[in-house]
């Protein structure tokens, strides 16, 4: 598996189409971050871009690597080994994507009240619970179960939206609880909202390499 993760984290740097949904995220930060703002608040913002970005990038991961090249790729290794590394080599780069946004957030906030440990903690949940969650959208909403790229970018913008104001969503639960902290002062830590977001995952993750191996 470390092969083929570092095979697709080539194919992703050398694509280079991994710049449009970091300097998108990274607009995001600059622009809804402003020194002196709450952490939790900054945190939670954060967090929330992950959604859409990481879903973007699984997008780009499954689909960067030519049908002809994929098929050897496959054959050596197997459809689920080879679908699961460009599924967790998207989510790596979405996570240390939303930890380096979370040390900004927590440098340039706002840190009274709670301690720095606690918010740092609760961001890093957040953070993973957005990044899972944007993960499981991007792979129900690509190859091979989505396979026309307009219906996939739709499904997953959509997919994204929803999974940040459904009451039900991991990733909604983990971003208010840090604005809710925000608003308080008092921080908890969105366990509940970090396992759901592990399950969803993971299920979301086996559906697209099961399918990804009766497909191949």
């Amino acid at each position: 598996m470390t092969a083929l993760l570092r095979y697709h984290g080539a194919l992703l740097l050398r694509s280079q189409r991994w710049l449009a949904p970091l300097i998108t995220y990274a607009a995001l930060v600059a622009v809804g971050i402003r020194p002196g703002d709450p952490v939790p608040d900054s945190l939670g913002l954060v967090s929330a871009g992950l959604v859409p970005v990481t879903a973007w990038l699984v997008r780009i991961c499954v689909t960067v690597e030519p049908d002809a090249a994929r098929a050897c790729t496959a054959a050596a290794a197997g459809p689920v080994r080879v679908h699961a590394a460009a599924l967790l080599t998207a989510s790596t780069g979405a996570m240390l994507a939303g930890a380096a946004a979370a040390a900004v957030a927590l440098l340039t906030g706002d840190r009274s009240g709670e301690g720095l440990g606690t918010a740092a903690l609760a961001g890093a949940l957040a953070v993973a619970a957005c990044t899972l969650t944007g993960a499981a959208v991007g792979a129900l909403c690509s190859r091979p179960l989505v396979r026309r790229r307009g219906p996939g970018i739709l499904a997953a913008a959509l997919g994204s939206l929803l999974a940040l104001v459904l009451t039900v969503s991991p990733a909604r639960g983990a971003v208010s609880a840090l604005v809710a902290a925000g608003r308080s002062g008092t921080v908890s830590l969105p366990l509940a909202a970090l396992t759901g977001a592990l399950l969803l995952a993971a299920a979301a993750g086996a559906t697209a390499c099961l399918t990804a191996a009766c497909r191949s």
